[in-house]
């Protein structure tokens, strides 16, 4: 059972994940367009938001879990959760890859790598022992 204790936790710890994510999108698109220029940049900058996003879109349907009790309910919800961000980054990945003619994919996969190591870092660092 879930208090509103709880679920203002959760949602602090959502919105430091998606901080997390935001900050080192930022600093790896600032050393990447520093480094090798705009277009790398923008690639660094494209990596990050496809992160981003589709941890914000997990991020609200894993909180729809909070009123269910049986553990098979609350996995189910995380698994669909997982599911629909590595389906949005996949697709914004496509996107990024068929229209952004100017794409440095080195850059790319810096932007996607920070922002999902530091989401998991946000995460870990936020976890209350119980």
């Amino acid at each position: 059972m879930t208090t509103p204790e709880t679920s203002l936790s959760d949602a602090q710890m959502y919105r430091n994940m998606l901080r997390w994510q935001v900050m080192a999108t930022a600093v790896v698109t600032i050393a990447a367009g520093l480094i090798s220029g705009l277009p790398a940049g923008i690639s660094a900058l494209f990596g990050g938001v496809a992160v981003i996003v589709g941890a914000w879109f997990a991020a609200r349907i894993a909180a729809r879990s909070q009123s269910k009790t049986q553990a098979t309910d609350v996995l189910l919800n995380l698994l669909k959760a997982e599911a629909v961000k590595i389906l949005i980054i996949a697709i914004i990945l496509l996107a990024v890859f068929k229209l952004y003619q100017s794409l440095v994919p080195f850059a790319l996969i810096a932007g996607l790598a920070a922002a999902a190591l530091f989401s998991g870092a946000a995460l870990a660092k936020s976890q209350t022992p119980v």
